[in-house]
């Protein structure tokens, strides 16, 4: 259906209504429980011209349903928490989803700054297909990890949107919902229409479809938008999960860890004079960029023992410690296994100025997930491609990434674990998982191997770092992240 030929039509009596009703919420009901077992979210997003019924629809949604298992989820342009406005913006969308079992409801959510800019023209015809290739990188991961996710996009023409606002402006109880916006909305509404039927042509997908639905009868839309929802959710309990095809994944052709240097080494004495030098520079850095608020990522991956925990205690020595969190991670816990699996990292960005380091990082899903068979084979064969358009996602909103593997040969390994049980505030990081790891070696290295070759970008480059010196290894670290912020900052300086 075009909205530039949308024509009212659909309409539904009222004594058909409060027939079908009452089957229509037990059945929502009864789904909502059964969904409560299974193994997929619900995203349901309304869309549309304003007057079309769509906070009406999500307060009927919670009415009909269980409300303690509903999300719902509405965004103002300039009314989010300041922490939300100083990150990128799916940021807010990521934190909000809902977790398997569960479905959410979202209002003005990811389309509305597509649409208001389109309509507005703040957003170019140049700058368009970047908002809604965006938006479909963020549908597809979602969809492609079982998500069932429901667009409605509710429509009014013209002047049944003008009385619709008229209507509701006469009762001193809806007279609050019609704001000067509303209205200047309706005199631009041919600018509503061509905006909107370009962004459902650009992301309308198998995967995520959209479903157009006439607002002008409120008895109409309900029954009609309610039972899309229960014939989804439906579908997809009693329809089998098809068995997934992994990709055609071929092992890394290069070996990017046999030509590391693990011969380098610092004395004590250069080594403090290039650390304290780096260390200044790298405070200077920090401050400009706080100034311009120009956010840092730095994650940190590598060998048990390889000396994460040591190079991250070397940065922070430089910088203030209100401007800088260190993410340790490990499995996921129960929340967290619930949702899709960057949704944990998402929620640990930095805001603007500030900085975060992961220990460990979203790359377990093709290290220890894979080798451990925590994810299924096409889970982190495609992890790669996901990997890297939420790395280009976070280069695109500002942020900078600084991505760290510390490689040490198995001999270097042996001998600090060794070395760790004999220290008494560091035996308590030498555990049985650490030696069994260590068994693996072989199987480890393709899968880091494969991870650098499918995930070193020119916008989130590896540093692979000869960690067999902490010396070398702490100093590399130190003069890698200044370069990459000093870079950083002067880009924005050009512009």
């Amino acid at each position: 259906m075009r909205l530039a030929n949308f024509v009212h039509s659909e309409k539904l009596k009222k004594r058909e209504y409060e027939a079908r009703l009452p089957a229509l919420r037990a059945e929502l009901l009864e789904a909502q429980n059964s969904l409560r077992k299974a193994n997929f979210p619900v995203i349901v997003l309304f869309a549309g011209v304003d007057g079309a019924g769509k906070s009406e629809m999500v307060n009927l949604l919670n009415e009909w349903m269980d409300p303690r298992w509903l999300i719902n989820r509405a965004y103002a342009r300039s009314s989010d928490a300041d922490t939300d406005i100083e990150r990128p913006v799916f940021r807010r969308y990521w934190h909000d989803l809902p977790p398997r079992g569960q479905i959410g409801l979202f209002l003005s959510a990811w389309y509305s700054q597509v649409l208001l800019g389109s309509v507005a023209q703040t957003v170019s015809e140049s700058e368009f297909p970047r908002h809604v290739q965006r938006i479909c990188r963020f549908e597809r991961t979602l969809a492609t990890d079982g998500a069932l996710i429901l667009k409605f996009w509710m429509h009014l023409d013209k002047r049944r949107q003008r009385k619709q606002l008229e209507r509701l402006e006469a009762n001193p109880a809806t007279a609050w919902r019609v704001t000067h916006t509303d209205w200047a909305h309706w005199a631009m509404y041919n600018r509503f229409v061509v905006a909107g039927d370009q962004i459902i042509d650009a992301t309308d997908a198998p995967l995520a479809p959209w479903r157009v639905i006439d607002g002008a009868d409120h008895r109409y839309r309900s029954m009609a938008i309610g039972q899309h929802i229960l014939d989804a959710i439906k579908k997809r309990l009693n329809v089998a999960s098809p068995v997934p095809v992994p990709t055609d994944h071929k092992p890394s052709p290069v070996d990017w860890l046999s030509g590391v240097d693990l011969k380098q080494t610092l004395n004590k004495k250069e080594y403090r004079l290039r650390r304290e030098q780096a260390q200044g520079d790298l405070n200077r850095l920090c401050r400009q960029a706080k100034q311009q608020k120009v956010s840092s990522v730095l994650v940190f991956e590598g060998w048990d023992a390889a000396g994460k925990g040591g190079a991250i205690r070397r940065i922070l020595r430089a910088l203030d410690p209100r401007t800088y969190r260190v993410i340790p991670i490990a499995a996921p816990t129960e929340e967290e296994h619930a949702q899709h699996y960057l949704w944990r990292f998402w929620r640990h960005l930095p805001s603007a100025g500030n900085i975060t380091f992961f220990d460990r990082s979203w790359y377990g899903r093709v290290l220890v997930e894979r080798i451990e068979g925590f994810a299924r084979t096409d889970e982190w064969q495609r992890a790669y491609n996901e990997i890297n358009e939420f790395e280009q996602e976070l280069v695109e909103s500002g942020i900078m990434i600084c991505k760290f593997w510390l490689h040490i040969d198995q001999d270097e390994q042996l001998r600090r674990f060794e070395e760790r049980k004999t220290i008494p505030h560091k035996a308590w990081k030498l555990t049985k998982e650490d030696w069994r790891n260590r068994e693996k070696w072989d199987v480890y290295e393709q899968a880091v191997n494969d991870m650098i070759q499918y995930t070193n970008t020119s916008y989130a480059p590896w540093t692979i770092v000869p960690a067999n010196d902490k010396y070398t290894a702490r100093v590399h670290v130190l003069e890698t992240a200044c370069e990459h912020l000093q870079k950083t900052l002067s880009s924005r300086t050009r512009r």
